[in-house]
């Protein structure tokens, strides 16, 4: 089961004069890990690398800014798949110290770095999501309602129309006996319109 983070850790380490300054993240996309690095580059002007690894499904990606191909975000990647993360971000912030480290110093200090910022990091487990579409008669709304609220999905939006649509969203183990139970209180009067789960997870 892949797991994310429950806040952000940070730490740092001097190898030869150069100071690693680690940070891992929960991050929710791309977009998000790009905002961040981009903040960390205005905060640190005077740093020679901020290199990052981003683990997200489809999304992950790493970057060595400017370091040898290969040596830091790659590495840093790695120990985010070791660790079985998803949805987290890993950040390398490097003052050059004067003293070269090669290739393999890079690998090693760059692994180390975010192998040290995650000892001891809190985790939550990733539980899939399933989203769910349905429309009611009006006079079914109430119960629907409550029916979502005792299973503790997330309403996500109602429209009121000829129907009333709702789209919610419940983990992926329980959606199959909500739809059971929503059917027999509803006598069959409720019409799903989707019942596909999407790729969404949620920390629980």
């Amino acid at each position: 089961m892949p797991f994310t983070l429950a806040a952000a850790r940070h730490s740092e380490l001097v190898i030869k004069k150069s100071r690693f300054i680690g940070c891992v993240q929960p991050v929710a996309d791309r977009a998000a890990a790009q905002a961040v690095v981009e903040a960390l580059r205005r905060e640190h002007p005077a740093a020679a690398h901020v290199c990052w690894a981003l683990m997200a499904g489809g999304q992950s990606a790493a970057n060595d800014d400017g370091e040898p191909g290969g040596t830091a975000g790659r590495p840093m990647l790695e120990v985010l798949r070791h660790h079985d993360l998803d949805g987290v971000l890993a950040t390398v912030v490097r003052y050059f110290g004067g003293v070269k480290l090669g290739a393999g110093g890079l690998v090693r200090a760059y692994t180390d770095s975010i192998a040290q910022t995650l000892i001891d990091a809190p985790r939550l487990p990733l539980v899939r999501q399933r989203t769910l579409h349905c429309a009611v008669p009006y006079a079914l709304e109430g119960l629907l309602r409550r029916e979502i609220s005792a299973a503790g999905a997330k309403l996500d939006e109602v429209r009121h129309e000829s129907m009333v649509h709702f789209e919610l969203s419940l983990p992926e183990p329980v959606a199959a006996g909500f739809i059971s139970r929503v059917d027999d209180a509803a006598q069959g009067r409720v019409a799903w319109l989707q019942t596909g789960g999407d790729a969404k997870q949620d920390a629980k």
